[in-house]
């Protein structure tokens, strides 16, 4: 598979990361060196740009983007304050989210579009967290966001992809990049995103949840080259009809 581009950045692994929930900064570097992401969420209150000592950039280090995720935000207003936060500080990259909902943390479909079209205007690279809502994809696309990501199944559940069906609409009408974010539990979920043709998928929970978040980390990463070695080498197609393995002819 050609390299992942988003915006003016391109990106030779298609595992990005989560940093909340790690036990220790030293488990969340060494995950992130395990995984070799080169891109990773991080919510704005745990971050200090002004602090070099700061224990979240200092584990993240210097091998990853820093995408700042708004989190926490309950609507558009408090998401677009965050942005421009994020951009007063020289930070590009933010990940909208938005969930009003703190049960199943789903995000606002109505919010997010609004914000999205604000933070867009502001010159920021914008990637929403979404249902996997096919119209509303669309619709964040035509308002300019860099990339959409659907989730697989709600926050931290790791039930793996509950919304395959929708994803794959999502993928088939996308003309920018669709990263499947939230619910993927283990490596064989990120496998079947990339199968889909999904161009990246985001883990935070299965990763830093693990009794070894950096072995499981390098699991995910593996999966996933797996799963593009596959695609590369020309997956033959489903068939509902029975095909001899061993064909009565010669070679």
């Amino acid at each position: 598979m050609t390299p992942l581009k988003i915006a003016d950045k391109t990106f030779k692994s298609r595992l990005f990361l989560g940093t909340g929930k790690f036990s220790s900064g030293d488990a969340l570097k060494s995950a992130i060196l395990a995984s070799g992401t080169e891109l990773v969420t991080c919510a704005l209150k745990r971050v200090d740009p002004d602090n070099p000592s700061d224990d979240i950039l200092s584990a993240i280090g210097d091998s990853a983007t820093v995408m700042l995720n708004t989190s926490g935000a309950r609507n558009a207003e408090e998401a677009i304050k965050i942005a421009k936060f994020a951009k007063s500080v020289g930070m590009k990259w933010l990940k909208l989210e938005i969930h009003p909902d703190p049960n199943y943390l789903l995000p606002d479909p109505v919010e997010t579009l609004i914000a999205a079209e604000a933070i867009v205007k502001e010159g920021l690279i914008v990637l929403p967290y979404i249902n996997a809502d096919p119209v509303l994809a669309k619709r964040l696309e035509d308002v300019g966001v860099h990339a959409v990501m659907p989730l697989g199944s709600p926050i931290g559940t790791n039930q793996g992809i509950k919304t395959r069906t929708m994803i794959e609409i999502i993928i088939e009408q996308a003309l920018i990049p669709v990263i499947v974010d939230a619910g993927i539990g283990m490596p064989s979920h990120a496998a079947e995103a990339i199968e889909m043709g999904a161009d990246a998928v985001l883990i935070n929970t299965a990763i830093a949840s693990a009794d070894n978040p950096a072995m499981m980390a390098e699991a995910f990463s593996e999966a996933i080259i797996a799963a593009e070695k596959a695609i590369d080498a020309g997956a033959p197609s489903i068939s509902l009809s029975v095909n001899a393995s061993s064909p009565m002819d010669i070679f």
